[in-house]
């Protein structure tokens, strides 16, 4: 999968600030790509996603696709809106409240993964801004979500991120903390955990993340599992993915936040 949708980190408040500017930073959506072609593209990953899904036994409905829009603009998310497409992944919660409420008017029924490190004083917000969190993997977190979703009455799915390759500089539980951790979130904080998520390290085979992905979750009786990118989003649809987060392929390189 390509270098910019492996980039993760490990300090999620660090990075929000790096990327917004500032505690208070709002990332620009202003940046985005050429409207012209998103449809096609669109087709061409779903085509492949179908492909994919019959090689692997599972019916296309089975599998989500998430197209990551983080840091692109109005032209190019109308246009994947008018071609049908209504699950979008974000990384950063701000961006998405600025950008996302008028275009949801707009085109009923679309739903927002947030896909990036969410910092602990964001967890409210995020909770009324997303239908689906994709990187849960803390206890701070998990109580200040539990907290969230108990004053609001929302309650977006959420996944537990597991740092499968145990890189220090990640976002994402231990292996050896998961079983604790899911416990935790589901019994202490009552959050509605759905599944698992991974980012296998860049550079290497991703079928043993994709397979201790699912290993885990088959352990905790939890059937999503959020996994695969542009690169390797075949491949983990072939390992059990329900979930794929696709960016570049549909939209391009993503500017610069």
């Amino acid at each position: 999968m390509t270098a910019a949708e492996r980039r993760a980190v490990g300090d999620p408040d660090a990075a929000n600030r790096r990327a917004t500017g500032g505690p208070g930073g709002i990332a620009d959506p202003g940046g985005t790509a050429q409207p012209g072609g998103i449809a096609e593209r669109l087709a061409a990953v779903a085509r492949r996603l179908g492909l994919a899904c019959e090689r692997a036994g599972v019916p296309p409905r089975d599998v989500r696709f998430v197209a990551v829009s983080k840091f692109h603009g109005t032209p190019a998310l109308t246009a994947a809106l008018e071609a049908g497409h209504r699950h979008y992944g974000e990384s950063r919660v701000q961006e998405a409240q600025r950008k996302w409420p008028p275009l949801q008017e707009r085109y009923p029924g679309t739903r927002l993964h947030l896909i990036g490190p969410l910092q602990t004083n964001k967890a409210a917000a995020a909770v009324g801004a997303f239908d689906v969190l994709h990187s849960l993997d803390r206890p701070r977190l998990a109580a200040a979500l539990a907290a969230a979703m108990e004053r609001t009455g929302r309650r977006p799915d959420c996944f537990v991120q597991v740092n499968t390759g145990g890189e220090a500089h990640k976002s994402g539980v231990p292996v050896a903390e998961v079983d604790a951790f899911i416990k935790d979130c589901t019994g202490t904080y009552g959050l509605p955990v759905a599944g698992l998520m991974c980012i296998p390290p860049y550079g290497g085979d991703p079928r043993p993340h994709f397979r201790l992905l699912r290993a885990l979750a088959a352990e905790h009786g939890l059937r999503e599992l959020s996994m695969g990118m542009s690169a390797d989003f075949e491949t983990a649809v072939a390992e059990g993915a329900t979930t794929v987060r696709v960016g570049e392929a549909v939209f391009g390189p993503r500017p610069r936040p």
